[in-house]
């Protein structure tokens, strides 16, 4: 029966679609419970962000190592081993007894989601080479991408008021093991791997190391100014770490982390600059409206979850329209058209305030900024693996998931610091409310500048069919 499944691409894109709306929903499902977490465990009020960090550097860090290694060892066997690590990781950070236990267990989630992630990805590419069963599939992994991430809000809510805030951890557990499970039986190998050469570790460390120190010397202003000693030297390492990384992935006797050289290809250069802002612009917008529901308003992990259920219909709705559309409309017009309704959501957020409500402040914003965002999902994965060669899909797929979980880690860290600036020292429901308008109008500005290069940088509109 599972050789049968092996040559269904059927099975193949729902053992994906499991696998991103897992990934997803991991980046979104602690974001409600991080007040109970930071008191569970004592973390300080900044010190809790490193619950996301943790998970955003790793995957987004590593990806590229995850999608060099899926091309050379196999697309299957490094998703079976990510799921495997996922899954025990989960089961680690739910038992875990202090910050450092968490913050590792977040960190090893990471890993194991920059090697089932591209590879996930790499098999829904070569498995729906071209036409309309690859509108299709990247409709519906988008849908999946973009409802994991909205319905982790809702999900991570119901678990930290009515169980603990443990579970947002161990719902990973099950989803991994029938995950593994389906990928065992029901996924082919794909491509034989390409052996040039042995993966370039050092590359993927020096990345991680100068992405995650950038993070660092961000998030730490607000205790060391941004002209402090402290904060120039810890941005200067990352840029030498960063630096040390363009080099090596140049003179490497080694396999190149990545091919610098498949930036020329406009399409995936113009496609990733463009997710590193809408990474950066979903995951700030997360954080601020959940903060604005819990500390603002004093609405309940469970009820702050189900107040997010619109913004996760909104997005499989912009996900079906753009598969819809994705037959007459080119996928550059609509990751335009999408980055506007997004950003004009966002700045509709923006304005928030103390009195307001779900009605007024929260429900219309929602629907328009889930909607472009669906639209821009499908568009943006197929553009950006379009004309890459075979052996390098995993490593396209790779960079466009490491874009997007960097720019969330960078963008939270930079937004947040920002709407932290403007709340001030004295915390009070008025200034918290300033601080997460100002930041959700940031979010607004980000998308305006990913719109500027979907229009400029990336190639003549085509389908994305």
């Amino acid at each position: 029966m599972f050789q049968k499944l092996q040559h269904k691409p059927a099975t193949t894109l729902a053992v994906v679609a499991v696998v991103q709306f897992m990934v997803s929903l991991d980046l979104s499902v602690v974001n409600v419970g991080l007040p109970e977490i930071a008191t569970g465990l004592g973390f300080s009020p900044t010190g809790v962000t490193w619950v996301i960090h943790a998970y955003a550097l790793t995957f987004g860090g590593l990806l590229l190592l995850g999608g060099k290694a899926s091309d050379r060892y196999g697309r299957k066997h490094l998703l079976l081993a990510g799921l495997g690590l996922f899954g025990l990781a989960s089961l680690a950070g739910g038992f875990a007894q202090d910050p450092g236990q968490l913050v590792a267990a977040r960190a090893a989630q990471g890993i194991g989601a920059a090697a089932l992630a591209p590879a996930a990805l790499a098999l829904l590419a070569t498995t729906f080479p071209s036409g309309r069963e690859r509108v299709r599939a990247f409709g519906v992994w988008s849908a999946m991408n973009a409802a994991g991430g909205a319905l982790g809000v809702l999900i991570g809510g119901v678990l930290t008021q009515y169980a603990s805030w443990r579970w947002v951890m161990f719902v990973n557990v099950p989803m991994a093991t029938v995950a593994f499970v389906l990928a065992f039986g029901g996924v082919a190998d794909g491509l034989p791997g390409v052996r040039r050469g042995r993966p370039d570790v050092l590359g993927a460390l020096l990345a991680t190391g100068g992405m995650t120190t950038l993070v660092f010397g961000v998030v730490r202003t607000d205790r060391h100014a941004w002209g402090s000693p402290t904060t120039m030297i810890t941005l200067a390492i990352a840029v030498v770490l960063l630096a040390g990384f363009v080099v090596v992935e140049r003179t490497t006797r080694r396999e190149p982390l990545v091919r610098l050289g498949i930036f020329a290809n406009r399409a995936v250069s113009g496609a990733n600059a463009y997710n590193l802002l809408v990474g950066a612009a979903m995951a700030s917008s997360f954080y601020f409206m959940s903060l604005y529901l819990q500390r603002v308003l004093a609405v309940g992990p469970a009820l702050t979850g189900v107040m997010f259920l619109p913004f996760a219909l909104g997005v499989v709705v912009g996900s079906v329209l753009a598969i819809k559309l994705g037959y007459l409309v080119p996928a550059k017009k609509l990751l335009i058209g999408g980055a506007l309704l997004t950003a004009t959501g966002f700045a509709w957020f923006g304005q928030i305030s103390v009195g307001g409500g779900f009605l007024t402040d929260v429900l219309g914003p929602s629907i328009i900024a889930s909607i472009g965002f669906g639209l821009c999902l499908g568009p943006l994965v197929a553009t950006a693996t379009a004309g890459v060669a075979p052996d390098e899909t995993g490593t396209a797929s790779g960079l466009l998931n490491s874009s997007r979980q960097l720019g969330a880690s960078l963008g939270l860290a930079a937004l947040g610091t920002a709407a932290h600036h403007h709340t001030g020292a004295t915390i009070t429901p008025t200034t918290l409310n300033d601080g997460y308008a100002r930041g959700l109008m940031l979010c607004a500005a980000v998308l305006l500048v990913a719109v500027v290069i979907a229009a400029t940088a990336l190639p003549r509109a085509k389908r994305h069919a």
